[in-house]
């Protein structure tokens, strides 16, 4: 019996089962994003509200999605034998990038429904936002400039050359 639990890839199993979770989440998002913004439609609300609400449910349900893509290329792979950096120097750009867009979009949408509503004030909320999302944006790329390359099979990273 113990045998066979040492058998079973618990690093595949949990990938695909955290996959599906988020898929499933994502898949939630959009079809709850459809009915608010059909409700918004049918009642008296005017028509940006419901475009903006549609966006705002759409780009986190990209986000959650991205998240789903990413667990699944990279934990249900067949190798236990990844190296951690090259495996974060892969995932992060893309997850990064598809929360940093969602930010940005988020700020930027704030900003025209605060400035519609005649609310300058809160206008304070959305420039933090775009701002922690170039900060986020410039931490990765410090990141990706100070962690190592990825090393190739004859021991040299991606700057060699090969005759």
């Amino acid at each position: 019996m113990l045998d066979r639990l040492r058998s079973i890839p618990v690093r595949g199993l949990f990938a695909r089962l955290f996959s599906w979770l988020f898929f499933g989440l994502a898949f939630a998002l959009v079809a709850a994003t459809i009915v608010d913004v059909f409700e918004l439609l049918n009642s008296d609300e005017p028509l940006m509200q419901a475009m903006i609400n549609g966006v705002n449910g759409s780009i986190i349900a990209l986000a959650v999605y991205e998240l789903a893509m990413v667990i699944r290329s990279e934990y249900s792979g067949r190798s236990e034998t990844h190296d951690i950096v090259t495996m974060m120097r892969r995932t992060l750009p893309r997850f990064i990038s598809t929360v940093c867009v969602a930010m940005s979009l988020e700020g930027l949408i704030m900003i025209i429904k605060y400035s519609q509503l005649d609310l300058a004030g809160n206008l304070v909320y959305p420039v933090a936002i775009i701002a922690s999302t170039a900060l986020l944006l410039a931490a990765l790329g410090v990141f990706l400039k100070m962690a190592p390359k990825e090393i190739g099979a004859n021991g040299c990273d991606e700057s060699c050359t090969t005759k």
